[in-house]
Parts: C-alpha cells; sequence; structure tokens
C-alpha cells in the first residue's frame, strides 16, 4: 500500500499512463485555428495561387506596405486572410 504524507512534500513513485491521443500540443491548445483563420501564409499562397515562392512573398510584401500605409500593424511573412481574399477575389465580408 503507498502512503504519502502531505507533509513529506515528495509525491510516492506512481507512473501515470495516458494514451497519446489525450496529449494535446502546445499549437493545437493555443492560437492553431484561429491563426490558420486570420492569415495567410506564403505557402498557402503559392498553393493556392499556383505562383512560385519568391513571387509569393514579394506579393505579401506589398500587401504588407499597403496595410501599413493604411495605418495597420502588420507580421513579415503573413497577411490577413481578409485583406488577401479582397485583394484577390473582391470578397468583402461584413463580419466586425
Amino acid at each position: 500500500m503507498l502512503r504519502w504524507s502531505w507533509l513529506s512534500r515528495q509525491p510516492p513513485d506512481v507512473e501515470i499512463i495516458m494514451p497519446k491521443s489525450t496529449i494535446k500540443t502546445n499549437k493545437q491548445q493555443h492560437g492553431g485555428i484561429m491563426s490558420k483563420n486570420l492569415f495567410i501564409r506564403v505557402d498557402e499562397m503559392v498553393k493556392e495561387l499556383q505562383i512560385s515562392k519568391p513571387y509569393a512573398y514579394k506579393l505579401m510584401r506589398e500587401m504588407n506596405e499597403d496595410l501599413k500605409k493604411k495605418g495597420f500593424m502588420t507580421i513579415a511573412g503573413r497577411v490577413s486572410r481578409k485583406y488577401y481574399e479582397e485583394k484577390f477575389y473582391g470578397i468583402r465580408r461584413e463580419d466586425a
């Protein structure tokens, strides 16, 4: 029988077994879904537009420069999905 005193501050030697499916990575827990929906990255632009990676970087820099001129903060290598869709497909959403 295992005995553990709260005063000893040392837990008993017990192995906890959990299936791997219950362990989530940091990306799954924090921001994985949200960042995918908010921003588009170069790799995704390459696939969607069927362009080269250097050209996708050039387009992304141009879009980020436009956003900076409008007073928005930007992140290198990412651009707002909403702005991207508006710029390339003329899609305007009314979500706040």
